[in-house]
């Protein structure tokens, strides 16, 4: 005869094993649902974030060549601040547009540009520490990195937003090509690229999720 021990166990294993099916399901049905986390109005203030970080730099850094640290400083701010502003709203608004699948669909936004996001922190680390003569290739990687992440978005967003991820991935290759003529560092080969490819992400989420949906 089985023990107490034995008996009991049976229903817990049954609960493991029907909460693992949940959230295999929830899984399954975030993936299989259009992402509505991200607003246009946040997509263009990222924009402006860009054009007003090369604007001061612009203004404040004499030369960013010889000054790569306060150039990708500068950068990095940038970068974490437009991530704050987007954190925030996909939260509130995938509350508002997915309910009990909302942290699901978080995950899996996140998930889909993370490895782009964590390649550019490290790419840009080794170049720092291990071939800083190679700095001047980090703004057009930046921006091919950022293409790859928005594709590997695709299947969850706007099909159109394949069309930002195309300038990205155009633009980081023109930076490289124009930077190689002189190995310098340009506030604008950082600023404008990015200040055109959130300006087109914020039309293509505007247009996709109609009027009644820009003010989410």
């Amino acid at each position: 005869m089985p023990g107490w021990n034995e008996v009991l166990a049976l229903p817990m294993r049954d609960l493991d094993k029907a909460l693992a099916d949940i959230v295999a399901i929830r899984s399954q049905i975030a993936a299989g649902t259009a992402f509505r986390g991200y607003g246009p109005a946040t997509m263009a203030a990222t924009g402006a974030v860009a054009l007003i970080t090369a604007v001061l730099q612009f203004w404040l850094l004499g030369d960013p060549t010889g000054e790569p640290l306060g150039f990708f400083i500068g950068w990095l701010i940038a970068a974490v601040l437009s991530g704050l502003i987007i954190g925030i709203e996909m939260r509130a608004r995938s509350q508002r547009h997915h309910s009990g699948l909302a942290d699901a669909m978080i995950h899996q936004a996140v998930e889909q540009f993370l490895p782009a996001g964590v390649a550019g922190v490290l790419l840009a680390v080794v170049m720092w520490k291990f071939a800083s003569e190679t700095l001047w290739l980090l703004p057009g990687l930046w921006q091919i990195l950022v293409s790859l992440g928005i594709f590997a978005s695709v299947r969850s967003l706007p099909r159109t937003v394949a069309l930002a991820g195309a300038w990205y991935f155009v633009s980081g290759f023109a930076v490289v090509v124009l930077a190689s003529r002189t190995h310098t560092l340009s506030p604008w080969t950082m600023g404008l690229p990015f200040v055109i490819g959130q300006s087109v992400m914020a039309a293509i989420l505007h247009f996709a999720s109609g009027d009644n949906d820009v003010e989410d």
